[in-house]
This record gives structure tokens, C-alpha cells and sequence, in this order.
């Protein structure tokens, strides 16, 4: 599990860092300013949750068979998909309903960060 979630934080950081350079280069003025604040957002909650899926697969190194650790990574993982993934649809669409399923991925990272506390709580105790 750790090699999995160590490689789809590392793919998931650099298609940040490079829908990031997209975002500040090739999109300036194409999206209006609300559009480009989403686009925006999109790519600081995937870089943001890429880390702390990294920081999964390293603990997972040592701890490879603990399920609240497992569930964080994949919480992780499908949180990254729909919630920077709606707003990144969002911004080249316009489609306002897509903002209805944006929660969704917000909820899965939510859960991601109980899911980790819950791991640290019990292997400090």
C-alpha cells in the first residue's frame, strides 16, 4: 500500500504543479476572474492533499496493515478526484451544478484527515 499511495501522491503532485504553471500561463485572461479563482483553489486542495497522501504512503511503510490508515489514503485519493476535479470541470464549463458535487470530495477529505488523526491517536498510545 505504501509504494501505491507514495506513487499516486507524487503523480497527483506534479500534474499540480503543472496544471498550476497552466493556470498562471496559458489561461491568464482566457477564464474570467471567477473562473480562475476556482482553477485556482483546484490546484491548491490537490497539491495540499497530494502531501498529505505522501505523508500517508510513508507512515504506511512502517505501519502497511493499519485500516484507518488505508481509508485515509484512499479518502485522500477519491477527494483529490472529485473535489479539485469538479472545480477544474467547473472552470472550463461554467456548469454551476458541478458545484453540487464539489462537497462530496470535500466531505472524502475531511474524512481523510479523521481517518489519519484517528492512526496517529493510536500508535502514540
Amino acid at each position: 500500500m505504501a509504494k501505491l499511495f507514495i506513487t499516486l501522491a507524487s503523480l497527483s503532485g506534479m500534474l499540480a504543479v503543472m496544471l498550476g504553471a497552466f493556470g498562471a500561463h496559458a489561461l491568464r485572461g482566457k477564464l474570467d476572474d471567477y473562473a480562475q479563482g476556482v482553477f485556482e483553489t483546484a490546484v491548491q486542495y490537490q497539491f495540499y492533499h497530494s502531501l498529505a497522501l505522501l505523508a500517508v504512503g510513508v507512515l504506511a511503510i512502517s505501519q502497511p496493515q493499519t485500516v484507518m490508515l488505508k481509508s485515509s489514503g484512499w479518502l485522500f485519493f477519491i477527494g483529490i478526484l472529485i473535489f479539485s476535479g469538479s472545480l477544474y470541470t467547473l472552470s472550463f464549463t461554467g456548469l454551476r451544478w458541478l458545484g453540487a458535487i464539489t462537497p462530496l470530495g470535500g466531505l472524502a477529505l475531511i474524512a481523510g484527515w479523521a481517518c489519519l488523526a484517528a492512526t496517529g491517536w493510536k500508535l502514540l498510545v
